[in-house]
């Protein structure tokens, strides 16, 4: 027990020095060799994303806890990590682990996301939470401040912030090579799951192996269907966020690291029709950011459900199913992939000589800065509880855009107070009331 106080003492001390040499540049942690400092992890959902994410772990941690609301799962990846104890409640693995966690994952449904990780981090553990950041405006600041507060690393899992392709494409948009940004134009194939559908009036039988009351976490009680659990939950608006929620984090990263687009001030859309209960099979949104810091102001075009932006923008240019498109007085940037990793100059623009700090890779930088207090570039305070914020408050103008092809209101958003002006009817997409058990405001306190 000794030892394992030492290397405890160890993990969680480092973590309050050097934080932000990640975002500054500055030196790359080194992995320690020492087994006693192996960083010991507890996995919160362990299939899709999950799955990946728990081998992340294993391979650059140890994995001592796995929890899934499906016990079909747990028997599976309980071979993988045969020394992991299994869990179906994240609530009470961390309360019975807590002196033998150092660190959690979180790859579950949007709407437990946040639950868990303010738990975790309340009782002083690092985290990883995978994208989008939360399931609401207001979780993604409560992260960010419950972080900084405790001096964690954390970091959430859009993987291509750690591409050296977007690192150095961030730089160059930085450098000035488009000159002003006047429009930022963002698309993608997603949804590929059901989405515009009215929810089922009859519940089924729960399969005998799914805890359908933790499935369900904050969110209001409902009967069990197969349309939830286990993939296509991202299409319902108390489980998911929509395609929007599930890929711009991704596919706006590079837009987002190079020209800090945070706090917007409105957001208006249009969309395909939806009942308040599913997202709708398409929508057009399009924010409005200010000036920031000598950044011109500029518009963002959003595009799912199969919509596209102009061929013209293009100029000549093949247009994949998702991609980038960002369009200055010097010139353009486009990038045909979710990750920003690939990217060309268009219209005259010229690359300029450029200098970026590269990543070990994404799970490791994670892993790496617990170890050494190295922050993570893409950690919830500085850089993803605001791109969170960014990327849900789209789904605002959604939600008051509920009749077909009929822009919605432009709902005017207050990003100092987190509220609508113009919009009460989206309070609850920017902080929800939580089943008794499961409430932000106290886990873990």
């Amino acid at each position: 027990m000794a030892m394992k106080t030492t290397r405890r003492q160890f993990v969680q001390t480092t973590a309050a020095v050097g934080v932000g040499y990640w975002v500054a540049g500055g030196v790359q942690a080194q992995e320690s060799k020492s087994p006693n400092e192996k960083v010991q992890i507890a996995c919160i959902g362990i299939e899709g994303k999950g799955k990946s994410d728990s081998d992340d772990a294993g391979r650059y941690g140890q994995v001592v806890a796995i929890c899934d609301i499906d016990e079909d799962r747990l028997g599976p990846r309980g071979l993988a990590f045969p020394k992991a104890k299994p869990y179906t409640d994240f609530r009470k693995m961390l309360e019975e682990m807590d002196k033998s966690i150092d660190a959690v994952t979180v790859s579950t449904p949007d709407h437990t996301h946040a639950p868990a990780a303010i738990m975790a981090m309340r009782m002083g553990k690092h985290c990883f939470c995978q994208k989008p950041l939360t399931h609401t405006i207001e979780e993604a600041r409560l992260l960010g401040e419950v972080a900084r507060e405790k001096n964690l690393i954390t970091q959430m899992g859009n993987q291509g912030t750690a591409e050296a392709g977007t690192r150095k494409g961030a730089a160059v948009i930085k450098a000035g090579a488009l000159g002003d940004v006047k429009e930022v134009h963002v698309w993608t194939n997603r949804p590929i799951w059901p989405q515009g559908l009215e929810a089922p009036t009859q519940g089924e039988p729960v399969p005998s192996k799914v805890h359908w009351d933790l499935f369900l976490g904050p969110a209001k009680e409902r009967p069990y269907a197969p349309i939830y659990h286990p993939f296509k939950w991202r299409g319902w608006w108390d489980f998911g966020t929509g395609a929007l929620g599930d890929m711009a984090c991704h596919t706006l990263n590079l837009g987002f690291m190079g020209l800090d687009l945070r706090d917007p001030t409105s957001v208006q859309a249009t969309t395909s029709g939806h009942n308040f209960q599913s997202y709708p099979k398409w929508s057009l949104i399009t924010y409005e950011f200010p000036e920031r810091n000598g950044r011109a102001a500029l518009k963002m075009f959003w595009y799912d459900g199969g919509k596209l932006p102009p061929a013209e923008l293009l100029q000549g240019e093949r247009i994949n199913q998702s991609g980038l498109l960002l369009i200055g007085d010097k010139g353009s940037l486009y990038s045909p992939h979710d990750y920003g990793a690939e990217w060309k100059l268009l219209g005259g623009a010229k690359e300029p000589e450029v200098e970026f700090t590269r990543s070990p890779g994404h799970f490791k930088e994670w892993t790496d800065g617990i170890k050494s207090g190295q922050q993570a570039v893409s950690n919830f305070p500085d850089y993803a509880g605001p791109l969170t914020e960014t990327v849900l408050l789209g789904n605002l103008a959604v939600y008051v855009a509920d009749k077909e092809n009929e822009p919605g209101k432009k709902v005017q958003w207050n990003a100092k107070e987190l509220k609508a002006d113009n919009a009460p009817e989206t309070d609850t997409l920017v902080r929800k009331e939580y089943r008794k058990g499961f409430s932000v405001h106290e886990l873990g306190t």
